[in-house]
């Protein structure tokens, strides 16, 4: 009963074994999978894998790499796109200010502020990328109040997450929290409550250990819920079935 909130299967690594892996993770127990646009085109390819797949759903948006590329023309093809019954949110949208080869601060901010404008527009949720912009990314949040969604990859602080919590946000664990190095992300899951938690594996990105470092899919959420279950000291069978009522009542799914 996985239901993985957060993946990419549109991603080039896919293109040799896309069906077959789907296939694959169908039989393995994957009930749900959410296909988060990064660019226009991935918002284009997602939405076509959530036509093809029953299993499948679509989040169409502008990751902030490619911020500088969001005007009103890539703004209405999203709102266009979101028409369609299986675009469930907008995403992945945010800030990352990791990279400098990235798009200015100031492009990112708007770029973002565009798409949460969309998102309340249409009443959708948001899946939010935040990479070392926890602040800026905390004031457009609130900016949005009536905005709800995830702060996926969740790499903040627990205060960060308390902050999250208090506008209504989930907060998504990928596999970096099956890592040796994850103290800070531990701490967060023990302070996230069960019913604000989702699961996600960000593949082809982000494979749980024993897998780090080789190409990531949903049927791995296996490992997160295991150690999430773990720190929660509960069963993996609760944290599934929780994680999975979680996300059907962020996307407001049957």
């Amino acid at each position: 009963m996985i239901f993985d909130s957060h993946a990419h299967y549109d991603d080039d690594s896919f293109n040799e074994d896309r069906e077959e892996v789907i296939e694959e993770i169908k039989k393995l127990g994957v009930v749900g999978v959410l296909n988060c646009g990064s660019s226009l085109e991935a918002a284009k390819s997602s939405l076509d894998l959530a036509k093809k797949y029953d299993f499948f759903y679509a989040a169409v948006g502008v990751h902030p790499e490619y911020a500088d590329t969001v005007d009103d023309k890539v703004i209405n093809e999203l709102r266009v796109m979101a028409k369609n019954i299986k675009v469930r949110a907008i995403g992945e949208i945010g800030l990352d200010y990791y990279y400098d080869e990235n798009p200015e601060r100031d492009i990112q901010r708007k770029a973002f502020m565009q798409q949460m404008k969309l998102a309340e527009e249409l009443d959708l949720p948001v899946v939010i990328h935040d990479r070392d912009a926890h602040e800026d990314t905390l004031n457009i949040m609130k900016a949005f109040p009536k905005v709800k969604g995830v702060v996926h990859c969740f790499s903040g602080s627990v205060e960060f997450a308390r902050e999250c919590l208090k506008l209504g946000y989930y907060i998504g664990f990928t596999g970096v929290v099956t890592f040796k190095n994850a103290k800070k992300l531990i701490e967060v899951a023990k302070e996230v409550p069960l019913n604000r938690m989702l699961v996600e594996t960000d593949c082809p990105y982000m494979a749980p250990a024993p897998f780090r470092g080789k190409r990531n899919k949903s049927d791995y959420i296996k490992y997160i819920a295991e150690k999430l279950a773990e720190i929660k000291e509960i069963s993996i069978e609760e944290i599934l079935l929780i994680t999975n009522s979680n996300i059907k009542e962020l996307l407001k799914l049957e």
